[in-house]
C-alpha cells in the first residue's frame, strides 16, 4: 500500500520524511496541507495531529506524526538500504543530532533566523532581537553538528543516515538565506558535507519552489 504523507513542501520536517521515502525507493502520495496560511490548525488536520504540525504519515492503516517517529518508521518498514548506523556508537550520535534539531535547531535556525527573511508575517514580523538570538543557536547548532560528524563524509559515519536527511532542510534555507556567509561557508566540513548531500537524488527531487 502507497504511504501518504500530509503536510506542504516548504516544510523541513516534511521534506526529511520524502527525502526518507526516496532514499528507501519508495513510491508515496504528498496531500499539501498548507502552514503559512494555518490550513494545519483547521479540524480535518487536527483529526491527524491534535497539535496542528506537519508531516503526517499514513500507511498501511497507520497513522504516525513526529517526523523523528516517521522517518525510523520509514527505515524500518520499507526495504532497501538501512538509513540507521549499525553501531551503538553511530546510532547515538544520530539520535543526539536529531534531538539537537527537535530541541534546538529548528527554533533557531527556521522560526527565529530562516523565517526572519522570508516567511516574517508567519513569526508575527521581523524582529532584529530574535534573529540575533537565533543565529547564536544556529551556530551553536551547527558547531555541534560539526564537532560531532568528527571528520567523516556524513554526519554520522562513511554512509548517509536519518542524521544527515534530518539536517539538510533546514541547512538548505539557512544556505539560501543572507546569513548564509556567517552560517554556513563558515564551517567547512559542513560545506563539503552539503556538496555530498547535493548529490542525492532525495535532496534534489524535494527542493521547495519558493517562487
Amino acid at each position: 500500500m502507497q504511504p501518504t504523507v500530509y503536510g506542504t513542501p516548504l516544510s523541513t520536517f516534511v521534506r526529511s520524511t520524502r527525502m526518507a521515502l526516496i532514499e528507501k525507493g519508495v513510491e508515496y502520495e504528498l496531500v499539501d496541507v498548507g502552514v503559512l496560511d494555518g490550513e494545519c490548525k483547521g479540524a480535518q488536520h487536527l483529526a491527524r495531529n491534535p497539535f496542528g504540525k506537519v508531516p503526517v504519515f499514513e500507511h498501511d492503516g497507520h497513522s504516525i506524526y513526529e517526523t523523528s517517529a516517521i522517518v525510523r518508521y520509514i527505515d524500518q518498514a520499507f526495504g532497501g538500504a538501512s538509513l540507521q548506523p549499525a553501531s551503538a556508537t553511530d546510532q547515538a550520535r544520530m539520535n543526539q543530532i536529531i534531538s539537537i534539531q527537535d530541541n534546538y535547531g529548528y527554533q533557531a535556525m527556521i522560526l527565529d533566523t530562516v523565517a526572519y527573511y522570508f516567511f516574517p508575517d508567519f513569526i508575527g514580523g521581523a524582529d532584529d532581537e530574535r534573529l540575533a538570538r537565533g543565529k547564536r543557536m544556529a551556530s551553536t547548532c551547527l558547531d555541534e553538528f560539526q564537532r560531532l560528524m568528527a571528520g567523516n563524509a556524513y554526519l554520522c559515519g562513511g554512509q548517509l543516515s536519518l542524521a544527515d536527511l534530518y539536517i539538510a532542510p533546514s541547512y538548505f534555507y539557512l544556505s539560501i538565506s543572507p546569513a548564509a556567509d556567517e552560517l554556513t561557508q563558515a564551517r567547512p566540513a559542513l560545506a563539503q558535507w552539503w556538496q555530498r548531500m547535493n548529490d542525492h537524488d532525495s535532496l534534489k527531487a524535494t527542493e521547495p519552489d519558493l517562487g
